[in-house]
């Protein structure tokens, strides 16, 4: 069996430290050669994309509040333009409705005129065709008041009462 120190366990011998200095540092360059430098890129890389990101992120954030606002203008002024359609289509209407009531009243009078001046022709008419007859009458009377000789002014009177008694029943 061999027996080993135990303070030689806890001293470390120059060679070793030596080589493991030597490995270590190798080791070192080798991972700084091929490992760190992509591993800070990579890091790098990601920071300016988190930062690129960062900053997309804030400028949609400001177009989406400029979209806002310029949706809630648009719809403002939709909103004033409808009213004014409304506004305009119901003057409109009322135009509408007073120049259809002038055209009514209008035509109303000129047929009220039509109506009455039909009414003084039939009226004129009917004058006329009462004279006519009166004026027929006066003639056939005179006619028969001529054809027959009566002796006295009271048969006469009495002879002409009795014509004037046929024309009314007639």
């Amino acid at each position: 069996m061999i027996l080993l120190d135990n303070t030689a366990l806890i001293t470390p011998d120059l060679g070793l430290v030596f080589w493991t200095t030597l490995i270590f540092l190798t080791l070192w360059f080798i991972l700084g050669k091929f490992a760190f430098k992509p591993i800070s890129n990579a890091l790098k890389q990601r920071s300016s994309g988190i930062d690129d990101a960062l900053k997309q992120a804030e400028k949609a954030r400001k177009e989406m509040s400029q979209l806002q606002s310029d949706n809630e203008r648009v719809l403002n002024e939709a909103k004033e333009e409808r009213v004014k359609i409304l506004k305009d289509a119901k003057e409109m209407r009322e135009q509408i409705i007073a120049k259809a009531k002038e055209d009514a009243k209008e035509e109303a009078r000129k047929e009220t005129e039509k109506a009455m001046q039909e009414i003084q022709n039939q009226k004129m008419a009917a004058i006329m065709e009462v004279k006519n007859m009166i004026g027929s009458s006066t003639v056939d009377l005179a006619r028969k008041v001529l054809k027959r000789e009566l002796a006295t002014p009271a048969d006469h009177e009495n002879f002409i009462a009795q014509e004037i008694e046929k024309l009314t029943l007639n």
